[in-house]
Parts: C-alpha cells; sequence; structure tokens
C-alpha cells in the first residue's frame, strides 16, 4: 500500500462540483472527517437537472457551520477561475464539475466542449501558477467505450470513444498527463462507474426510472435488458476520493533528467456488474418498501424493452486491482443496500404514496 503523503488538516481545498450529486457528498465527508479543514465550494448550478436538488445539497453543507465557502461560477470564466486561486491558495484541487451524460452530449455537444474542456484547461493553467499540492479530477468508465476485454482496465487501450462525452473525459486526462509532464503537477484521474443513490442525479436510469414509475409511465429498458453496469454507491465513490486525495503522485526525474510525469488514473467501480433488469427488479422492491409505489403496483405494464441507444456500450466493468493494491480500498455496498438508501430518500424527498 502506498503512505499517505499529504495531510488534509489544516489545509484549503477547493472542490468544484460542488453542488453536485459526488462533489455535495465529498464536502459532507471531509467536514466529517478532517479536523480545521478549509472548503471552497465552486458550481455554476447549472438546470441540465432539477437545480432545487443542488439548492437541498447546499443547504445540507451550509447546516454543518464548518469553514465553508460557496462560490457561484464557470469553470470556463478563466478570471473568475483565477481570483478563486488566488485569494483562497487550495493545497488540493478536486475536479469533479463537469457535463455529464451520454445522450445529452449527443443532442447538446456545445456544453461539453465548454465545461470539459475549456473548463478542464482553465483548471490546470490555475494549478500550473499556484502552489497545488495535488489535482485529483473526474474521468468516466465511458472512456472504455466498446472495448470487449472486462473488466475494464486502466492498462487498456482507450481510443475508440462512442460518445462525444467520453471524447472530452479521454481529453481531459490526456491534458492533465501533458501538465504533470511540462509543469511537474501532481495529478490523479479517477474513472468513475455508474455512480447511484440518494440525491443523485436525475437524469441517471434509477433515479428517472423511479420518478416515471410513480407517474405512471412506462419505462424504457435498452438493449432489451441485456445491459451490465458496474453501479457503485455513492459512498464507496466517495471513500475512493477521500483517500486518493492523500496521496499525490511522486514527483521524480527520469534518466534524462527530465521529471518522469507525477500521473496516475484509478477506476472506482464495484467490480461486480449487474444485470439491468435485475437491478430494476431489486428497484421496484426497494420503492414498494419505502411506500414510494403501492404493493399492488403492476411493473411489467410499465416496462418496454428497447434497442441499443446511440452512445451506449452493453457492459461496464471496473477492474479495481490498482485500487486495493494502493489504498486498501474496494468499493463493496451491494444493490439492494444502495438501492434501499435511495428508495428512503425519494419517499422523504418526494412524499410516499400513502
Amino acid at each position: 500500500m502506498l503512505q499517505y503523503n499529504i495531510s488534509l488538516e489544516g489545509k484549503t481545498v477547493l472542490v468544484t462540483g460542488a453542488a453536485g450529486f459526488i462533489g455535495s457528498n465529498l464536502v459532507k465527508r471531509l467536514f466529517k472527517d478532517v479536523k480545521n479543514i478549509k472548503v471552497i465550494g465552486f458550481d455554476n448550478i447549472s438546470d441540465y437537472y432539477d437545480v432545487n436538488i443542488k439548492y437541498e445539497r447546499l443547504k445540507e453543507i451550509e447546516d454543518l457551520h464548518r469553514d465553508w465557502v460557496f462560490i457561484k461560477g464557470n469553470l470556463a470564466d478563466k478570471a473568475c477561475l483565477d481570483k478563486v486561486f488566488a485569494d483562497y491558495e487550495p493545497a488540493v484541487v478536486v475536479n469533479l464539475a463537469a457535463q455529464a451524460g451520454v445522450r445529452y452530449s449527443i443532442t447538446n455537444p456545445e456544453s461539453y466542449l465548454e465545461s470539459n474542456l475549456i473548463g478542464f484547461f482553465n483548471i490546470l493553467e490555475a494549478c500550473r501558477h499556484h502552489q497545488v499540492e495535488h489535482l485529483v479530477y473526474a474521468s468516466s468508465s465511458s472512456v472504455y467505450g466498446s472495448n470487449k476485454k472486462v473488466p475494464y482496465s486502466t492498462d487498456d487501450k482507450v481510443d475508440n470513444p462512442v460518445s462525444l462525452y467520453a471524447a472530452t473525459k479521454k481529453s481531459n486526462e490526456l491534458m492533465a498527463h501533458a501538465y504533470s509532464k511540462l509543469y511537474n503537477i501532481p495529478s490523479t484521474g479517477l474513472r468513475f462507474f455508474t455512480v447511484y443513490g440518494p440525491a443523485g442525479r436525475p437524469d441517471m436510469a434509477y433515479f428517472g426510472f423511479t420518478n416515471k414509475l410513480r407517474e405512471g409511465k412506462t419505462i424504457q429498458i435498452f438493449n432489451y435488458g441485456n445491459c451490465k453496469r458496474d453501479f457503485t454507491f455513492v459512498d464507496d465513490i466517495v471513500e475512493g476520493v477521500v483517500r486518493i486525495m492523500q496521496h499525490a503522485p511522486e514527483k521524480q526525474n527520469g534518466e534524462d533528467g527530465l521529471p518522469v510525469p507525477p500521473y496516475k488514473v484509478y477506476n472506482i467501480g464495484n467490480n461486480s456488474p449487474s444485470n439491468l433488469l435485475d437491478f430494476v427488479t431489486i428497484l421496484q422492491e426497494e420503492l414498494i418498501a419505502a411506500k414510494v409505489l403501492p404493493a399492488d403496483y403492476d411493473f411489467e405494464s410499465h416496462k418496454e424493452l428497447v434497442p441499443m441507444q446511440p452512445g451506449d456500450v452493453p457492459v461496464t466493468f471496473a477492474d479495481t486491482t490498482p485500487l486495493e493494491q494502493d489504498f486498501g480500498f474496494k468499493p463493496s455496498t451491494s444493490l439492494r443496500t444502495g438501492l434501499r438508501a435511495f428508495a428512503q430518500w425519494y419517499a422523504k424527498y418526494y412524499g410516499t404514496c400513502v
């Protein structure tokens, strides 16, 4: 196992996408576990999905009464971002802000270029000009595209993206590598696998399915139910991020005397893909148990099996061996446990059927 070389105690940490699903959970975890930490949250509160959920997440953070500053801004606004770095001098940067979603990238490609490329470039430039000890950033399992070899390993070639979203995330990894090489900036990319949980993103399948079932609408199950996903509970994602934040790739010189890029990439996934139909079965059972749906709900009449959508892949499956070897951690929350937590949150937030 690697030894931690960064202490977060007493440090200032910048978390972009702090009103987002993973970002807000990360901030709460940092305040819970780390003494005297100051967290700067940065988010543009985009209307890609219901902003009320984002404001609810922020309220939960504000209620903690910790050393917290929130700035509403856009990563593509270089002057705004530069001012944040100049004013607060973050020691660790966790860049989770991005335009997410595979299918949305097909209909709204411009927003991906602004957030995921220009925005990430501005993050790298800011890290270059300030004494940042470690840049941790979100990549995605989508970079594996239509690779046939499973489980997906970070040693695999990922040169065949099947969506613009995937292409931007692969670009982030390449850009980070270049900056790590040129400017000796320690950076770690995290390929997240299908993150889910309470107060998650409404555009994700489990959340969208629940909304539609509650409204009596039909849900579409792609690839005729033959998709498999490495569903990863948000608490497991956050656990991995917190551990990785505390070890920056080591700076060292190669035989030519030039810096070897202090650069790493890890998968964070459950290492146990679930069939989409099994996933839906567990979801419906937990929604009934949480009284989101009535006990006699007729699921069969509200399900439709349809072909694969453009940009989708039939399976995602994470090889987490490097994560286990370096940090002694492997995501392990069962789908049942995770979906139960989501269903209970949903019942509390939106109300029950009785």
